[in-house]
């Protein structure tokens, strides 16, 4: 009894400073020919998914995303326009896309059909599965974000609250599983106070954004009551802060709810055309293994946009659906020197498992730091890993969306040991 109180303790020991392998904090990993996608500024959403030509009509707005209903039990609206047509129709005009899941709602909620407070965790499994079909049928590729909408409800009731809680969380897992993001929709005077409540609990995965409901015709994405500014702290907020009401732009008028983001949306993918015959790549160089070589004019699918080697007037590289690279110089998007609106750049967000992770000017602890850190939970936008000084089990380093690095130790990617597929190398 006394050695095997030795190993216990020893392990204990061992155990201090690792970084969190499960709840809150789940693994995602990432399909190769994906990203993430994240949008700030200004959106709206409305019950029914607008014409073309009203989402034509409605380029002259402030609005520059807009939320779809794509499915679930509860959504009321008909949805005749949204189909893999329009989504590629209203994303090559800019727009982008915030999912909404209006599925299974609280037991003590008022929509018609309600989890069961006995089998939560089985419900958000089916409605996530669905939720994944359902996006994948539009177009929407995994690395998107997916909002469960859940509505207002009697978080008094603690049988109630325990239900929503443990279906937000399988919910969160079972799209982590299937390589897409989680996002909730909450009422701030119930879902997102809950959420906030159980951030840091082991019982409870953590969704990766929270799109609160607040109609105080404020849009500020801090400040919020009862939920710390370091929660869901880095492109993981959205608010709703205005509720139905009419806006006209370009002669079009729609009823509305007026939102404010910067957390993570639909990634899709966008056709460009080369205009010679070119090679693809592993990687984003030329110093990589050639994958195929495409006829001139052909129609590419393009996710996103990365940095590599310098090729014509242009170090900017093209990430195909099929997860290789292409030198934009030879694509028809607009921009020959730097990046092409709408194509976002190319990252892969993951929750950080400490509080206050360190930024770093670059791979290693001897490089000086920023003055701001990682709060716990938030995402490190991952646009690369490169070698460094070893921290933990790892030697691997995170370059992040806004140029900063931190240690991978400390970062839910796949590994601790060792870089993580899909990610490039910088």
């Amino acid at each position: 009894m006394l050695k095997l109180k030795v190993l216990v303790a020893a392990l204990a020991l061992m155990l201090v400073g690792l970084p969190a392998a499960a709840e809150p904090t789940t693994p995602i990993t990432y399909n190769a020919g994906t990203t993430a996608t994240r949008f700030t500024g200004l959106a709206f959403d409305t019950c029914t998914a607008p014409t073309l030509a009203q989402m034509t009509a409605w380029k002259a707005s402030p609005y520059k995303a807009i939320g779809i209903y794509f499915g679930g039990v509860n959504r009321s609206c008909a949805q005749p326009q949204l189909t893999p047509a329009w989504v590629a129709s209203v994303t090559a005009m800019g727009w982008r896309l915030v999912p909404i899941y209006l599925g299974l709602q609280a037991p003590c909620g008022t929509r018609t059909y309600k989890m069961s407070t006995a089998s939560s965790n089985r419900d958000a499994v089916r409605d996530a599965t669905d939720a994944v079909a359902k996006a994948k049928a539009l177009g929407l590729l995994p690395g998107s974000a997916l909002y469960n909408d859940m509505e207002n409800y009697n978080r008094a009731d603690a049988v109630c609250r325990s239900a929503v809680l443990h279906y937000l969380s399988a919910w969160t897992k079972e799209l982590h599983l299937q390589r897409y993001m989680s996002g909730v929709y909450a009422n701030l005077s119930s879902g997102a106070l809950d959420l906030a409540a159980a951030y840091n609990s082991s019982s409870y995965a953590r969704p990766d954004a929270l799109w609160i409901a607040r109609w105080d015709n404020s849009s500020l994405l801090t400040g919020w009551a009862g939920i710390p500014n370091t929660f869901w702290a880095v492109g993981q907020r959205g608010k709703q802060y205005q509720g139905d009401h009419n806006e006209t732009y370009g002669g079009v008028t729609l009823n509305i709810d007026s939102d404010r983001f910067d957390a993570p949306v639909a990634s899709v993918a966008y056709r460009y055309t080369v205009r010679t015959s070119v090679h693809s790549y592993s990687g984003p160089s030329t110093a990589y293994p050639i994958r195929s070589t495409i006829a001139a004019n052909t129609s590419l699918r393009i996710v996103c946009q990365t940095f590599g080697p310098k090729i014509g007037t242009t170090t900017v590289w093209d990430k195909l659906i099929d997860g290789t690279y292409v030198t934009d110089y030879y694509v028809r998007t607009p921009n020959k020197t730097g990046y092409s609106a709408p194509l976002p750049g190319c990252s892969f967000p993951f929750q950080t498992t400490i509080n206050n992770l360190t930024r770093r000017h670059g791979p290693g602890t001897a490089y000086s730091t920023y003055p701001s850190t990682l709060p716990i939970g938030s995402l490190a936008w991952v646009t690369c890993q490169a070698p460094g000084s070893k921290v933990g089990t790892t030697a691997v380093w995170d370059r992040l969306s806004d140029g900063s690095w931190v240690t991978d130790y400390y970062v839910a990617t796949a590994s601790k040991t060792t870089y993580t597929v899909p990610i490039r190398r910088c």
